[in-house]
C-alpha cells in the first residue's frame, strides 16, 4: 500500500513533465470553456479507499469500481486467512443472516453465489430445465439469456425503446404460455437507463402472477432517487420475483466473486432445490471464505460506499461535459458507466482509443455506433477525455 501511495504522489508531482503542454491544458483547464478541475486524493484517502494506479493501458471497459477493496475490507480479508482451511458454509450462513435482515426476508430467501453472474447463469439453467422461453430486452446484460439458450431454452428479444430503455409494453404483449421468465436489468447494462418506478412496480406486480420476473439490480446502488424501490418488496410478498445483487460494483469486490439472490423460499425450492445448511441442492457456484469476510465487512463500511458513489457521480459529470463539447448524444446514466453515440463503428473507435491507451466497451448489437465507457479514477477519466479530444479533433 505504501508503495502505491508513493507512486501516486510522485505521479502528481511529475504530471506536468509527463504530459505535453497541450494535454496538460486539456485535463486541467477544461474543454470548450467548461472547467474540469483536477481531482486528487490525500494520502489518507489513498490508504482508505485504495485507488488503482494509472497504467499504460487504462481499462474502462468492464464497469469495475476503480477503488477498493477498502482499508477495512483488506484488513478483514487478511484476518480471514486463518479460516481458509475451512469450508465456507458456516461463514456463509452468518452473511446470509445479515443479508436477510437487510432485505427483510428469511435466511432461506438468500442464496449466496460466486458473483451475481453465476446466479444469473444458474437461473438461466433453471429456465432451460423447464424447456421454456426467456424474454429479455436488447441490448442488455447477456449472462442469463445466453446461458439459458446454451442449455436449450429459447430467447425472445424485445428491442429497447427510443429512449434506450426497456419497452415493458412490448414485453408484456409478447408473454405466452411458454414464457418461463422475464429478465429485467434495471438500471440496464449497457444503456444505463432506469425504468420509471411506477411503471416498473405496476408491471412486476401484475406480470409476476403469470411468470417469473428476474430483476438484476447490480447497479441499484447508483440510483440517485432515494425512494426508488428494489423489487425485493415483492419477494417479501411471496410473488414470483427473483432479485440479484452483487458486491462487484459499488463495494469494489469484483475480483473476489461474491453476489446473491433474494427469492421466496417456495420459488427457490422449485428452481434450485431444497434448502440445507450447506446450500441449495442445485446451486454449484458458491463463494469462498475470503470473499465472505470481505462482503461482511463491506456492508459495514459506509464511508467507502458513499465515497465510491460520489466519485462515480463526479466522473460521469466530466464525461457528460466532454460529450456535450463533442456534440455526441448520450443517455443519462443511473450506473457507473455512460452509453453514448460515437458516430463511428465501435470497432473503429475501440482501435483508436486503444492507441491512446484506453480500453472502451465492446460492441452491443444492434447499436454498433454506440460506446459504453466506465467511470474510473479522475486521472483515468482525464486520460479518456484527452484521447477522445484527439480522436475527434
Amino acid at each position: 500500500i505504501l508503495k502505491r501511495i508513493d507512486s501516486f504522489i510522485i505521479y502528481h508531482i511529475n504530471k506536468k513533465d509527463m504530459q505535453s503542454r497541450r494535454d496538460w491544458l486539456k485535463s486541467s483547464l477544461g474543454i470548450g470553456g467548461l472547467i474540469l478541475a483536477p481531482s486528487t486524493l490525500t494520502a489518507e484517502e489513498i490508504l482508505k479507499f485504495n485507488p488503482r494506479p494509472l497504467v499504460k493501458k487504462t481499462k474502462l471497459s468492464s464497469n469495475e469500481n476503480p477503488y477498493g477493496p477498502s482499508q477495512r475490507v483488506l484488513q478483514a480479508i487478511t484476518e480471514s486467512f486463518e479460516n481458509a482451511c475451512r469450508y465456507p458454509y458456516e461463514y456463509m450462513s452468518e452473511l446470509q443472516k445479515k443479508l436477510a435482515k437487510k432485505h427483510g426476508v428469511s435466511q432461506e430467501s438468500i442464496i449466496i453465489t460466486g458473483g451475481s453472474t453465476e446466479a444469473l447463469k444458474l437461473s438461466g439453467l433453471a429456465v432451460a430445465n423447464q424447456g421454456g422461453e426467456v424474454i429479455a430486452g436488447q441490448p442488455t446484460f447477456l449472462a442469463l439469456a445466453d446461458y439459458a439458450k446454451s442449455w436449450g431454452a429459447t430467447v425472445k428479444w424485445i428491442p429497447v425503446d427510443s429512449n434506450k430503455g426497456y419497452d415493458l409494453r412490448a414485453i408484456k404483449q409478447n408473454i405466452s404460455d411458454n414464457t418461463k421468465m422475464i429478465f429485467l436489468c434495471n438500471p440496464n447494462n449497457p444503456t444505463g437507463t432506469l425504468l420509471n418506478k411506477n411503471t416498473l412496480v405496476d408491471f412486476c406486480e401484475n406480470v409476476s402472477k403469470k411468470t417469473v420476473i428476474f430483476s438484476d439490480e447490480a447497479y441499484y446502488d447508483y440510483i440517485e432517487d432515494l425512494e426508488y424501490p428494489s423489487m425485493d418488496y415483492l419477494v417479501r410478498k411471496n410473488q414470483d420475483v427473483i432479485v440479484s445483487k452483487t458486491f462487484s460494483k459499488v463495494y469494489g469486490l469484483a475480483g473476489l466473486r461474491i453476489g446473491y439472490l433474494v427469492i421466496s423460499p417456495e420459488l427457490a425450492d422449485r428452481l434450485f432445490g431444497k434448502y440445507t445448511p450447506y446450500g441449495r441442492e442445485k446451486i454449484v457456484a458458491q463463494t469462498n471464505v475470503l470473499a465472505v469476510a470481505a462482503a461482511t465487512e463491506a456492508l459495514k463500511d459506509d464511508e467507502f460506499y458513499n465515497f465510491s458513489l460520489n466519485k462515480a457521480k463526479e466522473e460521469k459529470s466530466k464525461i457528460y461535459k466532454l460529450l456535450d463539447h463533442l456534440n455526441l448524444k448520450y443517455v443519462k446514466s443511473s450506473t457507473n458507466f455512460i452509453f453514448f453515440e460515437s458516430g463511428k463503428h465501435i470497432d473503429e473507435l475501440g482501435v483508436q482509443m486503444l492507441d491512446k491507451g484506453v480500453m472502451i466497451g465492446r460492441p452491443f448489437p444492434p447499436f454498433y455506433d454506440w460506446c459504453r465507457i466506465s467511470t474510473g479514477t479522475s486521472q483515468e477519466v482525464d486520460k479518456f477525455i484527452n484521447g477522445m479530444l484527439e480522436v475527434y479533433s
